[in-house]
């Protein structure tokens, strides 16, 4: 509470009139600028750049000079202007770059929220065989790995069906689907980001044979797991009965030799 009260009452002392915030993106290995025309009056001043509250690079009196930033070294470019190019680009450049210019003890800030994004791989979907169920479905998964900021999604056709999305980086990323395995609509799943897409399409009828051989056997056998229970329960049944006949022979001939015993 105390730090963010001496916070606002620097800027009041300061006199910061102007807070704008950008969001960018860009493929990891490209080069990304951040675009800022300075006036004739900042260039006169210090114009400083700064990622996550760390000065990286400032232009003073139109000369442009960089910190010693071992994470940057070597990739950072400045013009008069202000502007701030970032090279060849990593997975680490991803945060929060402030830019402050001062006219008459006031600052002006840029805020660009820079996002670095790996490329993406093509959906691997497969179909589970044990998820099978008796009449025509079939279950699909289509996976990715080691992926983050990224939505996956399931489309028939041109509509969509489901999603998830995860921003921090993930492992595994995961989403099922239950079709018709005689289904012979066009079905796709789709990786995005916000500057790139990755489609995987799907034949229902190649990924769902085997769901289709194994339903078709659970038919023709007598319903799979079902079919042998009521066939144990028939052949227990069977015994049962074999069992009682041969007690009442076995009883009736005890009783004939009891009767011959007592003449």
């Amino acid at each position: 509470m105390t730090c963010t009260f001496v916070f606002f009452f620097l800027l009041c002392l300061v006199g910061v009139f102007d807070v704008e915030s950008h969001e960018v993106s860009v493929m990891i290995g490209d080069s990304v600028t951040l675009d800022y025309n300075a006036s004739e009056m900042e260039r006169k001043n210090e114009i400083e750049w700064r990622f996550d509250d760390i000065r990286i690079a400032n232009v003073l009196m139109g000369n442009p000079t960089y910190d010693n930033n071992a994470r940057f070294k070597d990739r950072l470019k400045m013009d008069r202007n202000g502007s701030l190019t970032i090279k060849d680009t990593i997975i680490t450049d991803t945060g929060v770059y402030k830019l402050t210019t001062i006219i008459s003890n006031k600052e002006s800030i840029n805020i660009f929220r820079v996002t670095v994004y790996a490329p993406l791989t093509i959906p691997v979907v497969t179909s589970d065989i044990s998820q099978c169920s008796l009449g025509s479905k079939c279950s699909l998964l289509c996976s990715v790995v080691n992926v983050r900021h990224v939505t996956l999604s399931w489309y028939k056709g041109n509509s969509l069906l489901s999603n998830i999305s995860v921003s921090e980086l993930s492992i595994s990323l995961s989403l099922p689907l239950e079709v018709e395995y005689q289904d012979k609509n066009t079905y796709s799943c789709v990786i995005n980001n916000p500057i790139s897409n990755q489609t995987k399409h799907v034949c229902i009828t190649d990924l769902c044979r085997l769901c289709s051989v194994a339903s078709s056997d659970e038919v023709r056998y007598g319903g799979g797991t079902e079919a042998v229970i009521r066939l144990v329960v028939t052949a227990l049944v069977g015994l049962a009965a074999v069992a009682a006949f041969i007690v009442l022979v076995y009883d009736i001939r005890s009783r004939r030799v009891e009767q011959e015993t007592h003449q």
